[in-house]
């Protein structure tokens, strides 16, 4: 089988919701990391066949073929075409695993896969929102999906607590993970880890180049000080992501491309799983997942060198460690969203970029990211660093 090969992945420093990127616009965002691509690799703008764009809340500004709109916000040629697409919060994940496909079966040779985000300027639900004002119900599920799994609708919050219960995982435990995170974040900041793939954006007179969400004085009593969000409950904002602005973008070739265009991999692309399972509590389908992409690779987690399980609420990636025994040093060694900031439609692309960079960095192989996704949906991807 034909290969798919990663050139570049690039991300913006995550913004706080009505922080420093409140006044980008995202097809503005998505048009930096595209820029930057182009400006890193030195492709050819005009030879990229088409863009793929994930975005989870497509209403507002990041309505209307966003990711054309990301294209003519770029230097892009117009002859560049681009799709949206909406897996949730695997969304550019998902991109980068059509990009793939579309690359290993020849269809084409040059493919952006990208995402971007603002939740200050669209907030999440901002889509259900416009739908109840004009009079045409009260969310997107229908009476059918209610009587089938005896919900009214499905809450990604009540998933993540239900995991929390099944795993037997107190609030202490959550909050503990989420300090750890902050942690790793702020070390992985002031060393530098980021630099490489990070495009700033200029903001103010300067540039945006740090992930603003980063507690670096945090303490267990900090973040256990913070309200659950239900009564009783032991998720709460302070050890789930952070709502965060931001974009990401990978470039995916053919060995042709590579060839005709000089260009030099930083990744292959070993597997591409997506799988699905219970709608209620959701956040679990990253382990399945997992196990089945590692045996259609024909690997182990042993085999995996560093893992990126998003860390959408604590106990989705504790979770992941525990079910598949999995070590604590290897995953999200450089913190993840609960520092550094979940940009939904723009998160699978962000963290790949962080896993690719980290495994360079530190010599080692074979990287695993997964993304838990709303609906009862997860990705995996394996990638091998080259």
């Amino acid at each position: 089988m034909a290969e798919a090969y990663i050139v570049d992945a690039v991300r913006s420093a995550g913004g706080r919701r009505k922080g420093a990127l409140a006044g980008w616009h995202p097809a503005d965002l998505g048009a930096e990391v595209l820029n930057a691509i182009v400006d890193r690799t030195g492709i050819d703008p005009a030879a990229i066949e088409d863009v793929i764009v994930g975005c989870v809340t497509q209403a507002g500004e990041q309505g209307f073929a966003f990711g054309r709109n990301v294209v003519l916000a770029s230097r892009l040629p117009q002859s560049v075409p681009a799709v949206t697409i909406d897996r949730q919060c695997g969304s550019s994940q998902q991109a980068v695993q059509f990009a793939a496909q579309a690359v290993m079966s020849g269809t084409q040779d040059i493919v952006i896969a990208a995402g971007a985000e603002s939740m200050t300027r669209v907030p999440m639900f901002s889509n259900i929102s416009l739908h109840e004002k004009e009079g045409l119900g009260v969310g997107p599920f229908s009476a059918r999906i209610g009587a089938r799994f005896g919900v009214a609708a499905f809450s990604q919050f009540e998933g993540a607590e239900m995991i929390a219960r099944k795993y037997g995982y107190d609030r202490e435990r959550l909050d503990r993970f989420a300090l750890e995170s902050h942690r790793r974040a702020a070390a992985a900041t002031q060393a530098g880890a980021f630099d490489r793939e990070i495009v700033p954006l200029a903001i103010d007179g300067g540039f945006h180049t740090t992930d603003e969400g980063i507690r670096y004085d945090a303490t267990l009593e900090s973040i256990g000080s913070v309200k659950p969000l239900q009564d009783g409950g032991v998720i709460s904002p302070a050890n789930a992501s952070q709502i965060c602005d931001g974009a990401s973008a990978t470039l995916i070739v053919s060995e042709r491309a590579l060839k005709t265009h000089g260009l030099t991999p930083i990744a292959r692309i070993v597997n591409m799983t997506v799988t699905a399972g219970d709608p209620v509590i959701m956040l679990e389908e990253p382990i399945p997942a997992t196990t089945r992409a590692l045996a259609r690779a024909g690997m182990t987690l042993d085999d995996i060198d560093l893992y990126e399980v998003n860390e959408a609420f604590a106990p989705i990636p504790l979770a992941w460690l525990d079910a598949l025994g999995g070590d604590p040093d290897r995953l999200n060694v450089h913190g993840g969203a609960i520092a550094l900031g979940h940009p939904l439609g723009a998160s699978g692309t962000k963290i790949m970029a962080t896993l690719i960079h980290a495994l360079r960095a530190r010599g080692k192989r074979y990287g695993l990211q997964t993304m838990c996704e709303g609906g009862g949906i997860a990705n995996v991807t394996i990638l091998e660093a080259l």
